[in-house]
């Protein structure tokens, strides 16, 4: 009996994509660190059932998608709504940013995701 709901393909699709990491979320994966001395321990490209959360710290139910063009087509859009439905249902928090969010206002993400995960952290930021 497998001891996993995440299927075979999705984990090795998940680990080649660990190693691929865009410009964009490169400089997530530098914001979300910040957060670990302080208990967070946000996880890169992770399955979650079907899906691959860019971000997530598992335990506090948060996602931080990292998002590129193909996401602003109308299947990407209509593909992000049932993803985000899917991970809302698991328990999921799910904060997504714009490539150029990242890339060029990383004050403004960095405060908008310390909101979202303060209450989880072992003490405050200050």
């Amino acid at each position: 009996m497998p001891h996993s709901n995440i299927a075979p393909q999705t984990r090795t699709r998940a680990r080649t994509l660990r190693r691929e990491l865009t410009k964009a979320e490169s400089a997530m994966w530098d914001l979300l660190r910040d957060f670990r001395p302080y208990g967070a321990r946000f996880r890169r490209e992770t399955p979650i059932g079907p899906y691959i959360a860019d971000f997530a710290w598992l335990a506090a139910r948060i996602v931080v998608e990292v998002d590129g063009d193909s996401h602003e087509t109308n299947h990407g859009r209509q593909h992000d709504v049932k993803r985000d439905a899917f991970l809302k249902d698991q328990g999921f928090t799910v904060l997504r940013f714009d490539n150029d969010q990242v890339l060029d206002g990383p004050d403004y993400v960095f405060t908008t995701i310390e909101t979202r995960v303060t209450p989880f952290l072992k003490r405050d930021l200050a």
